[in-house]
């Protein structure tokens, strides 16, 4: 065999050895799960086994049995996508599952076509390099890869239509539900670079119409960082005295393992002496050790006390330029939101609606707009910087997969080729795509980091701002850097040699990393899905790792994982831009494409629905950046198709690839200017009533202004348009009463006790009807306008979103406060320590409780210095309908 075509084989080795020990990993992963599933339910079924969420929201659990799950779990309609894993989970979910089933329905027109004409009668190429484009070498082939890329790529143009007419219309159904539109937060909007006029909370009355409550945000000076140190050492303190009970306790057991008749006393010093009391350093290394409990108990007031006295001048703080302005209806805000209010440039911008209290990021509101200019210019800088720094590490990530083509030019390297063939194999495929993707994992803290600098008020604003950069990141670094890195071995060199043959030699390698990012796909797809469901960090966690007080235990059992969705939706997207890019030239990654993202949509689809809990939520935002930023995708296989036939001189196919990269540039630019909007605000006809009189969940007719005598009245020759919801109403021409089937009556407004239903408060946006008439799937795809409209989508909303969130964003009585500065409010955290059974706890309690509220119910130690929890800690309180104590402890021996 010549050195070509060893180098080949090994390429193709290098797929095979991944797919294998993938595989492997799946396998191995995936029966851990199989077995573990039903035993271990706080870790995989925590949703439906125990009571940690809302009862509205707790899943049926999946059946028993080692694969009688599986089929149930594909089944879940969306309805119960979105109420389990919100908007976000439910769009993230529909990605990996679109993506998906676009890969294998393009696969059975694909390789009939594509797999043959790249392989009869080519270049003799042997492994998988024979079933991609490099291996044709007659011109009028090349006709065929245009056509189908056309297919390809137009068709996907049409699925990206489809889901952003489905989007906007699921988000203004979501974001015009009672469930949203009663919420705070969206009756509330964050202004900035307010000027010193406006500062004062009358003003903004002036403004608008509507005004309910006025926030204005205010420096502590050095409120919050007194507040975090006292927590801090509160909590330090509750540490030093489970760990002193935990001493005594054992110390007692060891005594008693001699002496079974011994009486313990209840003296914690008789068996802590001083010396194994917890102590501290007050400085790191250098610092003076002191008793932990002692110094605590003197300290800590004298903290509090500083904090209640910084705390009753806080309104003497000179005001931020950020103000929260709370409005009668979510109508009222939209259009505070969207105003332009101050004839300064630059002032009363940028302008914020949706944000919870919980989700602000306070230290970012003090800013002016020069302020954030240059701390948004600085942060794109750094991370354009480190862009550049990291192509060398992922550089050399791309070299190690192409070692084969290394060792050519470096013979010292050969000894590689010695090792077995698996062993060779591992370290060209696998070493590199674990390197990688090590590599990828530290970015995101460091891209947090600049989007907090960068000035985002809120969480999902840090979170937005992560997604753009890390996909920029992962487009760069993962797919382009090292594409080149793994080709540059060859076509440097030869370059050098002859640099009129770049062009040549750059569309035949190029198309060699195709392998490669075939094993990263491999890896996603069989080690990380399989790694999700198994969950081994959290069992980890859960298991080993030991946790020293109540509190920490609690935390631990009631603690549900969430997704971060900067990082999710970018590290996805780059599969999908990687398999799009590489559709037509090497076709065969397709299948391995549509295989990687079904099996991470099953396992998102498992722990979405019955693991994780909701992030900070974003109401889908992630979605259509996630779908806009596939444009890349569709843009390099374009091009680098292009590339191709300038290389092979096809100017038939030149002209008709250069027509269908204008498409897509045309339909791009066009999706922007027809949807942005749509994405960022609450349509006016989706929150109005079709009457023009009644009050919905977003409007509030009352608070209009508008009175009968000087509304515009209908003309008697123009009746009423009717319209036909759901529950059969229909509208009285002549008396202008709305009737249903079970009698009810409207005359004027809907009344105020149904203002929460969407049913009987008909929106400009239902029009005539709200149904939508029942067709086959093709006419149902390909009329998106029609059967993904408002209407269509409001039909299948699940139940819960015509009722209230039992979730509150505050707590009740506490609304005036809401946007008050978090600190200000803030108090000293109620301590718990377990109770044991020889009274030390109470003696310790009767000490510290002149120092802080502190309390040893609901957490024991058992004989063995053990800790148990049963109730959640004092003065927890958890809001929802029902106010109960949310959490029933079963099998209690498997969790403590």
């Amino acid at each position: 065999m010549s050195s070509q075509d060893d180098v080949k084989t090994m390429s193709t080795q290098q797929v095979v050895t991944s797919l294998i020990v993938n595989g492997a990993i799946f396998a191995v992963f995936t029966t851990l799960f199989l077995l573990q599933r039903l035993k271990l339910k706080r870790i995989y079924e925590p949703k439906s086994s125990f009571d940690l969420i809302n009862d509205e929201k707790k899943p049926e659990p999946l059946p028993r049995g080692l694969w009688q799950w599986f089929v149930p779990l594909l089944k879940k309609s969306d309805n119960f996508i979105i109420q389990q894993a919100g908007l976000d989970g439910y769009f993230f979910i529909r990605y990996l599952f679109i993506v998906a089933c676009f890969f294998a329905v393009s696969a059975l027109y694909v390789f009939p076509i594509l797999l043959p004409i790249n392989a009869a009668n080519g270049v003799l190429k042997s492994g998988l390099d024979m079933l991609a484009y490099t291996n044709v070498d007659k011109k009028q082939r090349y006709y065929a890869h245009v056509l189908v890329g056309w297919i390809f790529y137009w068709s996907f143009l049409f699925v990206i239509y489809r889901e952003l007419v489905y989007y906007t219309s699921l988000r203004q159904v979501v974001m015009a539900s009672p469930r949203y539109a009663k919420k705070l937060s969206s009756r509330t909007v964050l202004f900035q670079t307010v000027p010193k006029q406006f500062l004062k909370e009358r003003e903004f009355s002036k403004l608008f119409q509507g005004v309910k409550n006025v926030w204005i945000a205010r420096g502590a000076g050095g409120l919050a960082k007194k507040v975090a140190e006292r927590e801090k050492m509160a909590l330090k303190l509750e540490v030093a005295e489970t760990t002193l009970l935990k001493k005594a306790v054992k110390a007692i057991a060891k005594i008693k393992k001699k002496d079974p008749s011994f009486i313990p006393s209840n003296n914690v010093s008789d068996y802590v002496p001083l010396k194994k009391r917890p102590r501290h350093s007050l400085k790191f290394l250098i610092g003076k050790k002191v008793d932990t409990i002692d110094y605590i108990s003197e300290e800590l007031p004298k903290l509090n006390a500083e904090v209640e006295e910084l705390q009753k001048k806080h309104m003497e703080a000179a005001p931020f330029n950020s103000v929260f302005v709370e409005f009668d209806s979510q109508y009222a805000a939209q259009i505070a939101a969207q105003t332009v209010i101050h004839h300064e440039p630059l002032a009363m911008v940028p302008a914020h609606a949706g944000i919870a209290p919980k989700d602000v990021i306070w230290s970012n509101l003090r800013m002016f707009w020069f302020e954030r200019a240059v701390r948004k210019y600085l942060a794109a800088g750094a991370i354009c910087a480190l862009v550049v720094l990291w192509t060398f590490p992922v550089a050399f990530v791309g070299i190690i997969s192409q070692i084969t083509y290394l060792i050519k030019i470096l013979p010292w390297l050969g000894f590689l080729k010695r090792l077995p063939t698996v062993l060779y194999g591992v370290l060209t495929s696998l070493a590199p795509i674990v390197g990688l993707a090590i590599l990828m994992m530290i970015l995101p803290i460091f891209i947090r980091k600049m989007a907090w600098l960068s000035g985002s008020p809120s969480l999902q604003a840090v979170e937005y701002f992560t997604q753009q950069s890390y996909f920029a990141f992962q487009v760069v670094q993962t797919f382009l850097v090292t594409t080149i890195a793994s080709s540059a071995t060859v076509v440097v060199p030869a370059i050098i040699k002859n640099p009129s043959s770049a062009m040549n030699l750059l569309a035949e390698n190029l198309p060699k990393a195709s392998n490669f990012f075939i094993s990263y796909i491999l890896l996603q797809g069989f080690s990380i899905s399989s790694g999700l469901l198994l969950q081994l960090v959290t069992l980890i966690l859960f298991y080993i790792l030991p946790s020293n007080t109540p509190r920490k235990k609690w935390n631990r059992f009631v603690g549900l994982g969430s997704v971060a969705w900067g990082t999710a939706f970018p590290v996805h997207n780059t599969l999908a831009v990687i398999v799009f890019s590489y559709a037509i030239i090497a076709p065969i990654i397709l299948a391995f494409g549509a295989v990687s993202f079904f099996l991470l949509y099953v396992a998102y689809l498992h722990n979405l629905t019955y693991v994780y809990k909701e992030a900070p939520d974003t109401k889908g935002n992630h979605y259509p950046r996630a779908i806009f930023q596939t444009f890349v995708g569709l843009y390099i296989g374009q091009i680098c198709l292009l590339g191709l036939f300038i290389v092979g001189k096809g100017w038939g196919p030149i002209v008709m690839q250069a027509i269908s990269l204008g498409v897509t540039i045309f339909m791009h630019l066009n999706f922007n200017s027809s949807f942005d909007r749509l994405m960022k605000f609450v349509p006016i006809d989706a929150m109005k009533p079709l009457d023009g009189i009644s009050d919905t969940p977003s409007f509030n007719y009352r608070g209009t202004g508008i009175s009968k005598e000087t509304e515009i009245q209908e003309l008697p020759q123009y009746a009423i348009r009717k319209f036909q919801p759901r529950n059969s109403f229909t509208i009285d021409q002549k008396t202008t009463s709305v009737r249903s089937e079970n009698t009810y009556e409207i005359n004027g407004s809907v009344p105020y006790d149904n203002e929460n239903s969407v049913v009987t408060t008909p929106l400009l946006a239902d029009g005539e009807k709200m149904s939508v008439p029942p067709a086959p799937f093709w006419k149902r795809y390909f009329l998106p306008h029609v059967y993904l409209s408002y209407k269509a989508v409001k039909a299948v909303l699940p139940e819960i979103y015509n009722l209230p969130d039992p979730n509150e964003e505050v707590l009740p009585g506490n609304e005036k406060h809401a946007y008050d500065y978090p600190a200000v409010s803030a108090k000293c955290p109620y301590l718990w320590i377990p109770r044991d059974p020889y009274g030390f706890s109470t003696i310790e309690l009767a000490n510290l409780q002149p120092v802080v509220d502190i309390s040893d119910q609901g957490a024991f130690l058992n004989e063995k210095g053990q800790i148990h929890w049963e109730t959640s800690p004092p003065s927890y309180v958890r809001v929802d309908s029902k106010k109960r104590d949310p959490f029933k402890e079963e099998d209690e021996e498997d969790f403590n």
